[in-house]
């Protein structure tokens, strides 16, 4: 039987994923990880839909081995409702920070837990945590 902490690992360890170079550069792994009605509002206030997130990803910060990666702190979720978590952390990637909220969905059958809506807010210079 499925518990609301085994949910929430799963779903950061899905988030974790989604922040593995190897993950990002791949449109068959990333396209596993977003809900096909992604949406995300990024740190720069752009609106990303499910394919336009899938074309750019490779292109985009933390996608390469040798670039600079995403650093993940105070990783934090819940259960909103059978199979909908929300989590929420901050991330810092060559040397900005943004506070993160990712809501997820678990699909029918195979497709498992997949990232329905994200959205990134910077963290000015000199913000403190919390």
């Amino acid at each position: 039987m499925r518990t609301a902490p085994d949910d929430v690992a799963e779903v950061i360890r899905a988030e974790l994923r989604l922040m593995d170079p190897r993950a990002r550069m791949s449109r068959e792994v990333a396209g596993r990880l977003l809900d096909p009605e992604f949406v995300e509002v990024g740190a720069s206030g752009r609106r990303w839909t499910y394919e336009q997130m899938l074309a750019a990803l490779p292109e985009m910060s933390g996608s390469t081995e040798d670039g600079p990666r995403y650093e993940p702190s105070h990783m934090t979720g819940v259960v909103l409702a059978p199979g909908v978590v929300h989590l929420t952390y901050e991330t810092t990637i060559a040397g900005r920070r943004a506070r993160r909220s990712s809501l997820w969905r678990r699909g029918d059958g195979e497709a498992g837990w997949r990232m329905y809506y994200h959205q990134a807010t910077p963290v000015p210079t000199g913000g403190v945590a919390g």
